[in-house]
């Protein structure tokens, strides 16, 4: 009899009170489907939450031995909860989903069955439930558009961090790619190997509200880019010698406008709208500059990329 393959499915958690139960009851009844070809594991990574998130949780593994938490010490992000769920397990397979019920449980199969032809990475290719935005559909378009145009990795640009990976995958997680700011998304891209992506639709909402705030949008955006290109700071020197070469040729326009009429120029409202133009553009790239240090900063700290407050079922 051929031994049966193990799965984890890791499911970041903040703050999900209202829909917690639910989500166990539908996941745990798929892999419960596929009980006689898999032993399952499901490992909540709790991102410090402020509700009763824990509680509930604490609940559910005196039920069942098979779910496992990581309780973090503090909130650590979305990112850093997939890679201490991938830290702190040991399967054949390892699925990553959030625990919103947006991403849907009964996908696991399609994406073991691509597993199963010997695809190292299976993603998924996520389309937009009605009740998504047209602002956040259009910005997220733009952000993995430009991503892609500064690049040489490329993110397909409905990616959803609901996946599945091998082993092989997971070890160099575990091992090798150790950096503070990780964008998942890219580097599922970047590490290579066998990948196949399986469409689904994104299911609506009923219950709790996003946790990705704007702002916390923006900063994602940001270290997705800083991640993946080097091109911003090429941007900065190419259109650094274009300001440059402009001020020197309005520099000589008034040198000989002073030699052929005897006086200064007219003109200094012109004068200060270049220099706010100018001081705009170099504030701009000082701030990209900074963000590449900053990157930099937080790798030489070294600190942990996250501190686990208690485990259950581990």
């Amino acid at each position: 009899m051929q031994a049966k393959r193990t799965l984890t499915m890791i499911c970041p958690v903040y703050n999900e009170e209202a829909i917690i139960e639910k989500f166990y009851a539908e996941l745990k009844a798929v892999l419960d489907s596929l009980q006689d070809r898999y032993e399952s594991t499901i490992l909540f990574v709790v991102d410090r939450s402020k509700d009763r998130t824990l509680e509930i949780l604490r609940g559910i593994c005196a039920q069942d031995p098979k779910t496992q938490v990581l309780y973090m010490s503090s909130r650590f992000g979305h990112q850093m909860s997939l890679l201490a769920g991938i830290d702190h397990c040991d399967s054949d397979l390892v699925g990553m989903m959030d625990s919103d019920l947006q991403h849907p449980p009964e996908l696991i199969p399609t994406l073991l069955a691509k597993a199963e032809e010997g695809y190292d990475i299976v993603y998924t290719i996520r389309q937009d439930s009605p009740d998504v935005s047209w602002l956040k559909q259009f910005t997220s378009r733009m952000f993995y558009r430009m991503v892609n145009t500064i690049s040489q990795v490329p993110i397909n640009e409905s990616a959803a961090d609901f996946r599945l990976i091998s082993r092989k995958v997971a070890d160099i997680f575990r091992t090798r790619i150790r950096e503070r700011n990780q964008f998942m998304r890219g580097l599922m891209s970047w590490v290579g190997f066998d990948a196949v992506g399986v469409p689904f639709q994104v299911r609506a909402r009923t219950m709790g509200r996003s946790h990705y705030t704007v702002s916390r949008l923006i900063r994602f955006a940001i270290e997705g880019t800083v991640s993946f290109s080097k091109a911003p700071l090429t941007a900065s020197v190419v259109l650094g010698f274009v300001f440059a070469l402009f001020g020197f040729g309005l520099a000589l326009l008034t040198v000989v406008q002073y030699f052929l009429h005897f006086q200064l120029p007219s003109g200094w409202a012109t004068l200060v709208i270049i220099i706010s133009i100018f001081s705009g553009v170099q504030l701009i790239f000082l701030g990209i500059v900074g963000q590449y240090v900053g990157a930099i900063f937080d790798e030489v700290k070294a600190r942990p990329h996250y501190i686990i407050d208690e485990t259950i079922n581990l």
